[in-house]
């Protein structure tokens, strides 16, 4: 199985396709860009975000380019976004963020780069959704959520990968208050069923370098927390 897969990351580079991420600065997308790191399966990785990281030194983190932008004037940098084959996005904001703030980073922010990516020939687009979203909650969160996956969809992408994760486990030194509220709350149901409502960044990270590996014949494709540690593992999902 890791020779099939090597092989099938070696074809992929061999097709010199560059990428971009946005969210790169929280949990999941510095999982994520460790992973692409680790790879090594694209020429280039275009991190996108408000502010640069000086974490990526060294020749391992060579393929790393860092851009500074304006969200609230993305039109402003759609170059950014032109001739990238693949595009990971991993923007959001924690609940408790005010209503304003936290509505332009789980929504407006990502369905205007998604628009932008479209644009700039963006071909698989990989979106880091949540496990609850529903566009007809009453629920700002899982309402906005919903919206994204279906404004993302109508978009038409050659291909759509939208992961649902439940509580994300993230390495921090102070972990927040509601993901140690969380912990504490599924601590029973991960212990005993540790797949079923809880995924480490590390994971995702990983089930989205392995979809970008692994070819798709539906245009949309979607990993309910389950699925996300089932595709890290290389394995086809159980739908």
């Amino acid at each position: 199985m890791a020779e099939a897969a090597s092989t099938k990351e070696e074809e992929f580079l061999s097709t010199n396709q560059t990428a971009f991420v946005v969210g790169h600065t929280g949990g999941t997308g510095l999982a994520l860009v460790q992973e692409l790191a680790d790879r090594n399966i694209f020429q280039k990785v275009v991190l996108i975000g408000r502010r640069k990281l000086e974490k990526y030194d060294g020749e391992k983190y060579n393929k790393l380019e860092q851009k500074i932008v304006d969200f609230e004037k993305l039109e402003d940098y759609a170059d950014e976004f032109k001739g990238h084959g693949v595009g990971f996005s991993c923007l959001g904001a924690p609940k408790g963020t005010p209503k304003e703030i936290y509505k332009k980073a789980n929504h407006d922010y990502i369905v205007k780069v998604a628009e932008l990516a479209k644009a700039g020939g963006c071909r698989h687009f990989l979106l880091e959704s949540a496990i609850d979203q529903d566009k007809n909650s009453m629920m700002i969160h899982k309402r906005l959520k919903g919206e994204v996956e279906a404004e993302c969809t109508e978009l038409g992408f050659q291909r759509l990968s939208i992961f649902r994760p439940g509580l994300i486990l993230i390495k921090r030194e102070r972990p927040r208050l509601a993901e140690r509220l969380g912990r504490v709350m599924l601590a029973p149901i991960m212990y005993f069923k540790p797949t079923l409502m809880s995924v480490p960044a590390e994971t995702i990270g990983k089930a989205m370098v392995n979809r970008v590996v692994d070819p798709c014949t539906e245009p949309v494709e979607t990993f309910e927390n389950k699925d996300i540690h089932t595709a890290a593992e290389g394995k086809a999902s159980e739908k």
